[in-house]
């Protein structure tokens, strides 16, 4: 079966002030048209997407900083239902069903159980994306208030950094660097993705050589931490040393 969604005529702006950086969202999608298409629109949006064609790899692949989930119902090894009732009982994440069933029944049980949203195939893609943007708008701020990486650790709510449990005192651009690096734990960010990151509270942009002076500070206040890796040629990557 041919399902027609149309994306390529629709212009994609990445606005680093409205989308949050590398907000995850978790596809269950055994078709691969419709499951190439959604991730390639997700990605142009700034979205990370983790893409599963069953049930089993939406287990594995489901976890507690995954932000959104899009379900379809019919999977190879099971409901979309029974997956949406085995999130809903160890976490609130917000889960979209992307489906052809378009009966009443299909729809208020998906909602009955906790889903955000039900859209039927086939959708315009910018349907998609404006139904993503509300249920994310609709995220407690507070969904992962302390960021964590071996030693050092972030409270958004107290705005606080921390190496071995103590304050560390940063400014403003530390703060702001350090929370991007501990958001995204074990992925390589390139240097342009963090200066875009990086505008200061007047709208004022942060060059290179500050985001390298600032790293640098950084790196000292956390007495040489070897938890941030500078990827030559690309950027910084913050990881767990194992």
């Amino acid at each position: 079966m041919r399902y027609n969604i149309q994306y390529g005529d629709f212009v994609v702006l990445f606005i680093s002030q409205v989308v949050e950086l590398l907000i995850k969202i978790l596809l269950l999608e055994d078709d691969d048209t419709i499951s190439f298409g959604i991730e390639a629109a997700l990605r142009r949006k700034g979205y990370e997407c983790i893409t599963c064609p069953s049930i089993e790899q939406g287990r594995e692949c489901f976890s507690s900083d995954i932000h959104l989930i899009l379900l379809d119902l019919n999977l190879p090894d099971g409901s979309g239902y029974d997956f949406c009732r085995w999130v809903k009982e160890q976490a609130d994440t917000p889960i979209i069903f992307l489906t052809v069933r378009d009966g009443v029944t299909d729809i208020t049980r998906g909602l009955d159980m906790g889903a955000d949203d039900y859209i039927i195939k086939p959708f315009h893609i910018a349907v998609l994306e404006s139904r993503i943007a509300a249920v994310l708008r609709r995220l407690p701020e507070d969904k992962q208030p302390v960021l964590v990486c071996g030693d050092i650790s972030l409270n958004k709510d107290k705005m606080q950094g921390y190496l071995n449990g103590e304050p560390v005192t940063l400014t403003a651009l530390e703060y702001r660097l350090l929370h991007i690096l501990l958001e995204n734990k074990g992925r390589t960010l390139p240097r342009n993705l963090i200066l875009e990151r990086l505008w200061d509270a007047d709208g004022n942009f942060v060059n290179d050589n500050t985001l390298t002076v600032t790293m640098r500070r950084l790196r000292k206040k956390l007495n040489d931490t070897r938890h941030i890796v500078t990827i030559r040629g690309i950027g910084y990557r913050m990881e767990e040393i194992v």
